[in-house]
């Protein structure tokens, strides 16, 4: 067939080639990861690396790891958009600070549990869930499942805490339950 010895071009350039606005050929480094209908991956790669460091960059990684480099110029760069200054590393730092924040809402919340147990072993309520139960009135509303949480007769526990544990009178706070 005509031509079969050249590198053609395909039906469709790249992003990259069409940014840049050449010929996207079948041995187009750019093709394989900056598809024609995702033109703002490579121009933001492009903006903030420039196309000849990208393609020399992609040349000397092995194919099976070019994707894996593309997605992580692809993430910097778009940080390097929103933040010029930091960066991937803003976002980091920020992320980091909300897992330390949480770590310590998670500390008070054990440390309130553990008062409550401990409380509780020290001063037993003077009532059990069951009783509390059946002291409740039992809503008209409530489907035939939760009826059955209720029922007094049940032997074992249907909740992971005793209800009584739950009792926060003891941290000046409203209990979490009404009769």
């Amino acid at each position: 067939m005509k031509g079969e010895g050249r590198k053609h071009a395909t039906a469709s350039p790249c992003a990259a080639c069409k940014l840049l606005r050449r010929r996207c050929t079948q041995g187009c480094v750019f093709a394989p990861h900056f598809p024609a209908d995702e033109p703002q991956k490579f121009a933001s790669v492009h903006k903030v690396f420039g196309a000849s460091n990208v393609s020399k960059l992609l040349r000397e990684i092995a194919a099976q790891h070019r994707g894996d480099a593309v997605s992580s110029l692809v993430y910097e760069a778009n940080a390097r958009v929103q933040d010029p200054v930091y960066g991937c590393v803003g976002a980091i730092t920020s992320l980091h600070y909300q897992i330390q924040a949480l770590q310590a809402q998670l500390a008070v919340a054990r440390a309130k549990m553990l008062h409550l147990r401990m409380s509780h072993a020290a001063h037993p309520a003077p009532f059990s869930h069951t009783a509390m139960a059946t002291a409740c009135t039992v809503s008209s509303s409530m489907s035939p499942e939760h009826k059955q949480l209720m029922d007094p007769g049940t032997t074992k526990s249907v909740f992971p805490l005793d209800m009584a544990m739950l009792d926060q009178s003891n941290l000046g706070e409203p209990p979490i339950w009404s009769c």
